[in-house]
């Protein structure tokens, strides 16, 4: 059963931020609802099929979906207790992975770790959008951004990025950038 507090227990200090965010760990969903969730919470591919039903991609690229018409779907993604954060071709590879899964077009990679064992931040740019993360090892944490417009569906590359970076709770919160309507 979903719990609709905001108190989170597998995140230090909850999930009650301003935005809907949802643990895939005990479906906990922040304090503003999170509408037509899939009925299994820890099937990532069943929330990329809820996401992408009735969606139409403009000539512009823009989105069509539930009467809304916008940019792209932003997905900010909170790894908590994760993994293999300091491996700047492994952190390449997961983000480059999670792009293919996701459809999308792999223009450039760029890695950066700060100093010998410590976090690595990067960006994967698609000509969808792009793909981001920040590590912290020292915290167990990653931080990763994931913009996709078209017919791109940011959701496939949550399953890849479980895969590499074994997180023990995953926080998602999604955004619909560039709303027109």
């Amino acid at each position: 059963m979903r719990r609709r507090d905001g108190d989170c227990p597998c995140i230090p200090g909850g999930n009650s931020g301003i935005y809907p965010v949802l643990c895939f760990q005990c479906a906990t969903i922040g304090p503003k609802e999170t509408p037509e969730l899939p009925k299994d919470l820890f099937d990532e591919h069943a929330a990329a099929e809820a996401a992408a039903a009735d969606v139409r991609v403009g000539p512009d690229y823009f989105i069509e979906k539930d009467g809304y018409r916008y940019a792209g779907g932003h997905l900010l993604l909170d790894l908590w207790g994760a993994r293999n954060l300091t491996d700047p071709g492994r952190v390449e590879a997961a983000l480059c992975d999670a792009a293919r899964a996701s459809g999308a077009t792999i223009l450039h990679a760029h890695m950066h770790q700060f100093g010998e064992g410590g976090g690595v931040s990067g960006v994967v740019v698609l000509a969808e959008s792009h793909i981001s993360i920040h590590t912290w090892p020292e915290r167990d944490f990653a931080a990763v951004d994931i913009f996709m417009c078209g017919a791109c569906d940011p959701h496939l590359a949550v399953p890849v990025l479980r895969e590499v970076f074994s997180p023990t709770s995953v926080e998602i919160s999604e955004h619909r950038r560039g709303l027109v309507t």
